[in-house]
Protein backbone atom coordinates (compact mmCIF):
# COMPACT_ATOMS: atom_id res chain seq x y z
CA UNK A 1 0.00 0.00 0.00
CA UNK A 2 1.28 3.14 -1.02
CA UNK A 3 1.81 6.70 0.75
CA UNK A 4 -1.00 8.03 -0.85
CA UNK A 5 -3.49 5.30 0.23
CA UNK A 6 -2.49 5.72 3.30
CA UNK A 7 -3.59 9.14 3.27
CA UNK A 8 -6.89 8.31 2.01
CA UNK A 9 -7.35 6.19 5.05
CA UNK A 10 -6.18 8.37 7.74
CA UNK A 11 -8.73 11.46 5.85
CA UNK A 12 -11.77 8.81 7.31
CA UNK A 13 -11.65 9.11 11.44
CA UNK A 14 -13.88 8.33 13.97
CA UNK A 15 -15.58 12.32 13.36
CA UNK A 16 -16.09 11.31 10.10
CA UNK A 17 -19.62 10.95 8.71
CA UNK A 18 -18.75 8.48 5.22
CA UNK A 19 -21.75 8.93 3.28
CA UNK A 20 -22.17 6.27 -0.11
CA UNK A 21 -24.55 7.67 -3.24
CA UNK A 22 -25.55 5.42 -5.97
CA UNK A 23 -26.44 7.53 -8.95
CA UNK A 24 -29.03 7.29 -11.26
CA UNK A 25 -31.16 9.36 -13.21
CA UNK A 26 -34.24 10.24 -11.48
CA UNK A 27 -33.54 9.15 -8.31
CA UNK A 28 -30.18 8.51 -6.55
CA UNK A 29 -29.80 7.00 -3.17
CA UNK A 30 -27.29 7.44 0.05
CA UNK A 31 -26.23 5.46 2.94
CA UNK A 32 -24.64 6.92 6.19
CA UNK A 33 -21.88 4.68 7.59
CA UNK A 34 -19.12 5.58 10.69
CA UNK A 35 -15.81 4.63 10.38
CA UNK A 36 -15.74 1.30 10.58
CA UNK A 37 -18.90 0.93 8.22
CA UNK A 38 -21.24 0.60 10.64
CA UNK A 39 -24.19 1.65 9.57
CA UNK A 40 -25.87 4.88 10.71
CA UNK A 41 -28.83 5.44 8.60
CA UNK A 42 -29.94 2.95 5.87
CA UNK A 43 -30.45 3.25 2.39
CA UNK A 44 -32.93 6.46 1.64
CA UNK A 45 -33.65 8.11 -1.71
CA UNK A 46 -32.59 11.57 -3.17
CA UNK A 47 -34.72 12.98 -5.68
CA UNK A 48 -32.00 14.66 -8.79
CA UNK A 49 -34.12 18.26 -8.10
CA UNK A 50 -33.02 21.34 -6.08
CA UNK A 51 -35.58 20.57 -3.11
CA UNK A 52 -34.19 16.92 -3.35
CA UNK A 53 -30.32 18.11 -2.96
CA UNK A 54 -31.48 20.53 0.08
CA UNK A 55 -32.96 17.54 1.82
CA UNK A 56 -30.08 15.56 0.96
CA UNK A 57 -27.57 18.44 2.60
CA UNK A 58 -30.15 18.84 5.63
CA UNK A 59 -29.99 14.87 6.38
CA UNK A 60 -26.27 15.11 6.19
CA UNK A 61 -25.96 18.20 9.04
CA UNK A 62 -28.66 16.42 11.40
CA UNK A 63 -26.89 13.37 11.06
CA UNK A 64 -23.42 15.12 11.27
CA UNK A 65 -24.95 16.58 15.10
CA UNK A 66 -27.02 13.22 16.22
CA UNK A 67 -23.71 10.81 16.04
CA UNK A 68 -21.34 13.92 17.01
CA UNK A 69 -19.28 14.22 13.62
CA UNK A 70 -17.18 17.42 12.50
CA UNK A 71 -16.58 16.05 9.59
CA UNK A 72 -17.70 14.49 6.32
CA UNK A 73 -17.11 12.87 3.07
CA UNK A 74 -19.28 11.48 0.24
CA UNK A 75 -18.35 9.23 -2.04
CA UNK A 76 -20.46 8.12 -5.67
CA UNK A 77 -20.26 5.60 -8.43
CA UNK A 78 -19.68 7.86 -11.23
CA UNK A 79 -22.77 6.83 -13.41
CA UNK A 80 -22.72 8.97 -17.43
CA UNK A 81 -22.71 12.33 -16.64
CA UNK A 82 -25.90 12.22 -14.05
CA UNK A 83 -23.19 13.08 -10.83
CA UNK A 84 -22.68 16.27 -11.85
CA UNK A 85 -25.90 18.21 -10.72
CA UNK A 86 -24.89 16.93 -7.34
CA UNK A 87 -21.28 17.20 -7.54
CA UNK A 88 -21.34 20.80 -8.05
CA UNK A 89 -24.10 21.85 -5.23
CA UNK A 90 -21.78 20.06 -2.56
CA UNK A 91 -19.20 21.72 -4.02
CA UNK A 92 -20.79 25.14 -3.54
CA UNK A 93 -20.93 23.93 -0.13
CA UNK A 94 -18.03 23.05 1.28
CA UNK A 95 -18.63 18.75 0.78
CA UNK A 96 -16.16 16.59 0.11
CA UNK A 97 -16.78 14.57 -2.84
CA UNK A 98 -14.62 11.39 -4.07
CA UNK A 99 -15.33 8.60 -6.53
CA UNK A 100 -15.27 4.66 -6.33
CA UNK A 101 -14.37 2.47 -9.27
CA UNK A 102 -17.46 0.98 -10.46
CA UNK A 103 -14.93 -1.99 -10.87
CA UNK A 104 -14.70 -2.12 -7.36
CA UNK A 105 -18.03 -1.72 -6.45
CA UNK A 106 -19.04 -4.59 -8.66
CA UNK A 107 -16.57 -6.48 -7.50
CA UNK A 108 -16.75 -5.87 -3.29
CA UNK A 109 -20.71 -6.09 -3.55
CA UNK A 110 -20.83 -9.99 -2.44
CA UNK A 111 -18.61 -9.62 0.68
CA UNK A 112 -21.32 -8.81 2.96
CA UNK A 113 -24.00 -11.10 2.00
CA UNK A 114 -22.45 -13.45 -0.31
CA UNK A 115 -25.05 -13.04 -2.85
CA UNK A 116 -24.18 -11.69 -6.40
CA UNK A 117 -27.42 -9.63 -6.00
CA UNK A 118 -27.71 -5.84 -7.68
CA UNK A 119 -29.85 -2.83 -6.34
CA UNK A 120 -29.26 0.39 -5.45
CA UNK A 121 -29.98 0.69 -1.64
CA UNK A 122 -27.02 -2.49 -1.22
CA UNK A 123 -24.84 -0.33 -3.78
CA UNK A 124 -25.13 2.85 -1.63
CA UNK A 125 -23.42 0.90 1.58
CA UNK A 126 -20.93 -0.88 -0.62
CA UNK A 127 -19.49 2.58 -1.71
CA UNK A 128 -19.65 3.75 1.58
CA UNK A 129 -17.47 1.01 3.13
CA UNK A 130 -14.96 1.56 0.20
CA UNK A 131 -15.08 4.77 0.68
CA UNK A 132 -14.02 4.69 4.30
CA UNK A 133 -11.40 1.95 3.23
CA UNK A 134 -9.99 4.42 1.46
CA UNK A 135 -10.60 2.96 -2.14
CA UNK A 136 -11.17 5.54 -3.88
CA UNK A 137 -10.13 8.87 -6.02
CA UNK A 138 -10.72 12.53 -6.29
CA UNK A 139 -12.81 13.70 -9.25
CA UNK A 140 -11.68 17.04 -11.07
CA UNK A 141 -14.57 19.25 -10.95
CA UNK A 142 -13.92 21.63 -14.13
CA UNK A 143 -14.53 25.06 -13.90
CA UNK A 144 -13.64 28.10 -15.79
CA UNK A 145 -11.55 27.59 -18.97
CA UNK A 146 -11.14 24.01 -18.67
CA UNK A 147 -15.26 23.23 -18.23
CA UNK A 148 -15.33 25.48 -21.58
CA UNK A 149 -12.63 23.06 -23.59
CA UNK A 150 -13.85 19.90 -22.22
CA UNK A 151 -17.31 20.57 -23.42
CA UNK A 152 -15.92 22.03 -26.93
CA UNK A 153 -14.02 19.39 -27.07
CA UNK A 154 -16.69 16.79 -26.93
CA UNK A 155 -19.06 18.54 -28.74
CA UNK A 156 -16.43 18.71 -32.13
CA UNK A 157 -15.95 15.36 -31.43
CA UNK A 158 -19.68 14.51 -31.49
CA UNK A 159 -20.30 16.59 -34.95
CA UNK A 160 -17.18 14.90 -36.26
CA UNK A 161 -18.93 11.64 -35.36
CA UNK A 162 -22.41 12.67 -36.68
CA UNK A 163 -20.20 13.91 -39.90
CA UNK A 164 -19.03 10.43 -40.29
CA UNK A 165 -22.85 9.18 -39.79
CA UNK A 166 -23.97 11.51 -42.63
CA UNK A 167 -20.78 10.39 -45.31
CA UNK A 168 -22.20 6.53 -44.46
CA UNK A 169 -26.12 7.24 -45.29
CA UNK A 170 -24.75 9.36 -48.84
CA UNK A 171 -22.76 5.78 -49.60
CA UNK A 172 -25.63 3.72 -48.90
CA UNK A 173 -27.67 5.98 -50.95
CA UNK A 174 -24.71 5.83 -53.89
CA UNK A 175 -25.27 1.75 -53.72
CA UNK A 176 -28.25 1.92 -54.50
CA UNK A 177 -29.21 4.65 -57.00
CA UNK A 178 -25.48 5.47 -58.45
CA UNK A 179 -23.06 2.87 -57.72
CA UNK A 180 -20.74 3.79 -60.54
CA UNK A 181 -20.27 7.03 -58.53
CA UNK A 182 -17.26 5.74 -56.47
CA UNK A 183 -15.21 4.63 -59.73
CA UNK A 184 -14.81 8.35 -60.49
CA UNK A 185 -15.11 10.00 -57.05
CA UNK A 186 -13.13 7.62 -54.43
CA UNK A 187 -13.89 10.66 -51.67
CA UNK A 188 -16.47 13.45 -51.11
CA UNK A 189 -14.74 16.25 -52.51
CA UNK A 190 -16.24 19.32 -53.99
CA UNK A 191 -17.08 18.40 -57.54
CA UNK A 192 -18.28 15.03 -55.77
CA UNK A 193 -20.65 17.07 -53.71
CA UNK A 194 -21.57 19.44 -56.80
CA UNK A 195 -22.41 16.28 -58.47
CA UNK A 196 -24.92 14.96 -55.81
CA UNK A 197 -26.55 18.40 -55.49
CA UNK A 198 -27.41 19.00 -59.12
CA UNK A 199 -26.80 15.48 -61.13
CA UNK A 200 -27.47 12.77 -58.27
CA UNK A 201 -29.08 10.14 -60.58
CA UNK A 202 -27.44 8.93 -63.47
CA UNK A 203 -30.34 9.58 -65.91
CA UNK A 204 -29.84 13.22 -64.58
CA UNK A 205 -26.86 12.89 -66.91
CA UNK A 206 -28.79 11.12 -70.09
CA UNK A 207 -28.41 12.91 -73.34
CA UNK A 208 -26.70 16.05 -71.29
CA UNK A 209 -23.51 17.58 -73.73
CA UNK A 210 -20.70 17.95 -71.45
CA UNK A 211 -20.48 21.72 -71.56
CA UNK A 212 -24.05 21.97 -69.87
CA UNK A 213 -23.04 19.80 -67.27
CA UNK A 214 -19.85 21.69 -66.47
CA UNK A 215 -22.38 24.72 -66.52
CA UNK A 216 -24.49 22.89 -63.77
CA UNK A 217 -21.45 22.80 -61.21
CA UNK A 218 -20.01 25.78 -61.83
CA UNK A 219 -23.57 27.15 -60.05
CA UNK A 220 -22.72 25.41 -56.69
CA UNK A 221 -21.04 27.99 -54.47
CA UNK A 222 -17.31 27.02 -54.06
CA UNK A 223 -16.61 25.14 -57.22
CA UNK A 224 -15.41 27.60 -59.68
CA UNK A 225 -13.42 25.09 -61.87
CA UNK A 226 -14.96 21.38 -62.48
CA UNK A 227 -12.52 19.07 -63.43
CA UNK A 228 -13.20 18.18 -66.83
CA UNK A 229 -11.70 14.91 -67.14
CA UNK A 230 -13.81 13.58 -64.28
CA UNK A 231 -17.23 14.93 -65.51
CA UNK A 232 -16.39 13.13 -68.73
CA UNK A 233 -15.95 10.04 -67.06
CA UNK A 234 -18.94 10.19 -64.79
CA UNK A 235 -21.30 10.40 -68.26
CA UNK A 236 -19.63 7.47 -69.26
CA UNK A 237 -20.26 5.51 -66.31
CA UNK A 238 -23.93 6.89 -65.94
CA UNK A 239 -24.78 5.84 -69.73
CA UNK A 240 -24.23 2.33 -68.25
CA UNK A 241 -25.24 2.36 -64.09
CA UNK A 242 -27.24 -0.59 -63.22
CA UNK A 243 -28.67 1.97 -60.54
CA UNK A 244 -32.28 1.63 -58.90
CA UNK A 245 -34.67 3.62 -60.67
CA UNK A 246 -37.98 2.94 -58.27
CA UNK A 247 -38.82 5.47 -55.73
CA UNK A 248 -36.54 8.32 -56.97
CA UNK A 249 -39.04 11.11 -56.02
CA UNK A 250 -38.59 10.88 -52.29
CA UNK A 251 -34.81 9.28 -53.30
CA UNK A 252 -33.98 12.64 -54.04
CA UNK A 253 -35.40 14.75 -51.25
CA UNK A 254 -33.20 12.73 -48.98
CA UNK A 255 -29.71 12.91 -50.52
CA UNK A 256 -30.67 16.81 -51.34
CA UNK A 257 -31.17 16.57 -47.11
CA UNK A 258 -28.01 14.72 -46.51
CA UNK A 259 -26.14 17.10 -48.53
CA UNK A 260 -27.15 19.93 -47.11
CA UNK A 261 -26.64 18.43 -43.78
CA UNK A 262 -22.71 17.36 -44.87
CA UNK A 263 -22.29 21.27 -45.44
CA UNK A 264 -23.86 22.31 -42.46
CA UNK A 265 -21.73 19.47 -40.53
CA UNK A 266 -18.28 20.86 -42.29
CA UNK A 267 -18.79 24.55 -41.21
CA UNK A 268 -19.86 24.02 -37.88
CA UNK A 269 -17.07 21.57 -37.87
CA UNK A 270 -14.84 24.02 -38.63
CA UNK A 271 -15.78 26.86 -36.41
CA UNK A 272 -15.69 25.08 -33.26
CA UNK A 273 -11.85 24.81 -32.95
CA UNK A 274 -11.40 28.23 -33.57
CA UNK A 275 -13.15 29.04 -30.76
CA UNK A 276 -11.59 27.03 -28.93
CA UNK A 277 -7.99 28.12 -29.61
CA UNK A 278 -8.60 31.34 -28.76
CA UNK A 279 -9.49 30.11 -25.50
CA UNK A 280 -6.50 28.29 -25.01
CA UNK A 281 -4.19 31.08 -26.43
CA UNK A 282 -4.96 32.85 -23.61
CA UNK A 283 -3.63 30.30 -21.21
CA UNK A 284 0.22 30.34 -19.96
CA UNK A 285 0.86 26.63 -20.64
CA UNK A 286 0.07 27.03 -24.58
CA UNK A 287 2.82 29.33 -25.33
CA UNK A 288 5.09 26.31 -23.68
CA UNK A 289 3.22 23.76 -25.11
CA UNK A 290 3.36 25.08 -28.90
CA UNK A 291 7.32 25.10 -28.47
CA UNK A 292 6.70 21.09 -29.14
CA UNK A 293 7.21 20.29 -33.17
CA UNK A 294 4.94 18.02 -34.12
CA UNK A 295 2.01 19.45 -31.44
CA UNK A 296 -0.54 21.55 -33.24
CA UNK A 297 -3.30 23.75 -31.92
CA UNK A 298 -5.48 21.38 -31.79
CA UNK A 299 -4.16 18.54 -30.35
CA UNK A 300 -3.05 20.52 -27.57
CA UNK A 301 -6.76 21.64 -27.29
CA UNK A 302 -7.57 18.45 -26.79
CA UNK A 303 -4.74 17.26 -24.34
CA UNK A 304 -5.78 20.40 -22.15
CA UNK A 305 -9.78 19.22 -22.64
CA UNK A 306 -8.83 15.57 -21.03
CA UNK A 307 -5.99 16.56 -18.85
CA UNK A 308 -6.77 20.36 -17.75
CA UNK A 309 -3.93 22.29 -16.10
CA UNK A 310 -0.87 20.33 -15.90
CA UNK A 311 -0.21 21.80 -12.47
CA UNK A 312 -2.86 19.54 -10.76
CA UNK A 313 -0.55 16.88 -11.39
CA UNK A 314 2.52 16.59 -9.46
CA UNK A 315 4.06 13.51 -11.31
CA UNK A 316 4.11 12.59 -14.51
CA UNK A 317 3.38 9.09 -13.41
CA UNK A 318 -0.84 10.61 -12.48
CA UNK A 319 -0.88 11.18 -16.03
CA UNK A 320 0.31 8.09 -17.41
CA UNK A 321 -2.26 6.48 -15.51
CA UNK A 322 -4.93 8.45 -16.44
CA UNK A 323 -4.30 7.79 -20.17
CA UNK A 324 -4.59 3.68 -18.98
CA UNK A 325 -0.82 3.55 -20.14
CA UNK A 326 0.50 1.88 -16.75
CA UNK A 327 1.44 -1.56 -17.43
CA UNK A 328 0.36 -4.53 -15.92
CA UNK A 329 1.25 -8.25 -15.25
CA UNK A 330 -0.14 -11.39 -14.77
CA UNK A 331 2.68 -13.74 -13.52
CA UNK A 332 2.45 -16.64 -10.49
CA UNK A 333 4.91 -18.82 -9.67
CA UNK A 334 7.41 -20.06 -12.07
CA UNK A 335 5.07 -18.52 -14.80
CA UNK A 336 5.84 -14.48 -15.87
CA UNK A 337 3.41 -13.35 -17.77
CA UNK A 338 3.51 -10.89 -20.69
CA UNK A 339 2.92 -6.86 -19.50
CA UNK A 340 0.33 -5.18 -20.59
CA UNK A 341 -0.98 -1.39 -20.37
CA UNK A 342 -3.67 -1.72 -18.30
CA UNK A 343 -5.93 0.27 -20.34
CA UNK A 344 -7.72 1.39 -16.92
CA UNK A 345 -7.90 5.47 -17.72
CA UNK A 346 -9.41 8.40 -20.42
CA UNK A 347 -9.89 6.12 -23.67
CA UNK A 348 -10.50 9.72 -24.96
CA UNK A 349 -6.77 10.55 -23.76
CA UNK A 350 -5.10 7.28 -24.77
CA UNK A 351 -6.58 7.91 -28.35
CA UNK A 352 -5.18 11.14 -28.82
CA UNK A 353 -1.42 10.52 -28.00
CA UNK A 354 -1.36 7.38 -29.98
CA UNK A 355 -2.58 9.76 -33.09
CA UNK A 356 -0.41 11.90 -32.09
CA UNK A 357 3.11 10.07 -32.09
CA UNK A 358 2.36 8.40 -35.70
CA UNK A 359 2.75 11.76 -37.25
CA UNK A 360 5.82 12.62 -34.72
CA UNK A 361 7.88 9.97 -35.01
CA UNK A 362 8.50 11.08 -38.16
CA UNK A 363 8.56 15.04 -37.70
CA UNK A 364 10.10 15.53 -34.55
CA UNK A 365 13.63 14.76 -34.73
CA UNK A 366 13.76 13.47 -30.87
CA UNK A 367 10.93 11.56 -31.07
CA UNK A 368 11.77 9.86 -34.45
CA UNK A 369 15.69 9.01 -32.91
CA UNK A 370 13.68 7.53 -30.13
CA UNK A 371 11.26 5.53 -31.71
CA UNK A 372 14.66 4.39 -33.97
CA UNK A 373 16.43 3.26 -31.04
CA UNK A 374 13.87 1.40 -28.95
CA UNK A 375 12.81 -0.34 -32.12
CA UNK A 376 16.81 -1.00 -33.44
CA UNK A 377 18.45 -1.61 -30.11
CA UNK A 378 20.49 -4.83 -29.43
CA UNK A 379 19.23 -5.69 -25.87
CA UNK A 380 15.63 -5.80 -25.48
CA UNK A 381 14.67 -4.10 -28.55
CA UNK A 382 10.62 -3.30 -28.98
CA UNK A 383 8.04 -3.74 -31.58
CA UNK A 384 6.74 -0.87 -33.49
CA UNK A 385 3.33 -0.60 -31.33
CA UNK A 386 5.41 -1.35 -28.20
CA UNK A 387 7.60 1.52 -28.70
CA UNK A 388 4.87 3.93 -29.61
CA UNK A 389 3.50 3.16 -25.91
CA UNK A 390 6.77 4.21 -24.37
CA UNK A 391 7.03 7.29 -26.60
CA UNK A 392 3.53 8.28 -25.53
CA UNK A 393 4.55 7.92 -21.88
CA UNK A 394 7.25 9.83 -22.29
CA UNK A 395 5.46 12.45 -24.48
CA UNK A 396 3.13 13.02 -21.27
CA UNK A 397 6.78 13.57 -19.39
CA UNK A 398 7.85 16.11 -21.84
CA UNK A 399 4.78 18.08 -21.14
CA UNK A 400 4.07 17.62 -17.86
CA UNK A 401 7.90 19.00 -17.46
CA UNK A 402 7.20 22.07 -20.08
CA UNK A 403 3.59 22.83 -18.57
CA UNK A 404 4.70 22.91 -14.98
CA UNK A 405 8.15 24.58 -15.16
CA UNK A 406 7.69 26.77 -18.07
CA UNK A 407 10.27 26.10 -20.41
CA UNK A 408 10.44 24.90 -23.79
CA UNK A 409 10.60 21.93 -25.42
CA UNK A 410 14.73 20.60 -25.50
CA UNK A 411 15.18 17.83 -27.30
CA UNK A 412 19.16 17.36 -26.05
CA UNK A 413 17.60 17.61 -22.16
CA UNK A 414 14.59 15.38 -23.47
CA UNK A 415 17.34 12.54 -24.66
CA UNK A 416 20.28 12.99 -22.11
CA UNK A 417 19.45 9.66 -20.30
CA UNK A 418 20.35 7.73 -23.61
CA UNK A 419 23.82 9.18 -23.74
CA UNK A 420 24.49 7.23 -27.23
CA UNK A 421 21.09 9.88 -28.35
CA UNK A 422 22.14 12.51 -27.03
CA UNK A 423 25.67 12.01 -28.82
CA UNK A 424 23.91 12.53 -32.07
CA UNK A 425 21.66 15.59 -31.15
Amino acid sequence: MDFKQNQKINQVTENTLVVGIDIAKRTHYACFVDDRGRVLQKSFSVSQSRDGFEHFYQRILAAMKEYGKTEVIVGIEPTGHYWLNLAYFLGERGIPLVMANPMHVKRSKELDDNLPTKHDRKDALVIARLVKDGRFSYPRILKDMEAELRVGSAFRSKLTEELGMVKNRMIRWLDRYFPEFSQVFPSFGKMAMAVLECTPFPSDLHQKQLDEVLSLYRQVEGLKSPQRPKAIRLIEVAAHSIGVTEGREMARIEIATLVRRYHQLELEIESVPEQLVKLIETSVEYDWLSTVPGLGDTTIVDLLAEIGSFSHYENPRQLIKLAGLTLRENSSGQHKGQKRISKRGRRKLRALLFRVMIPMIRHNEAFKKLHEYYTTRRVNPLRKKQSIVVLCGKLLKVLHGIGTKHKAFDAERMMKDIPCLADAM
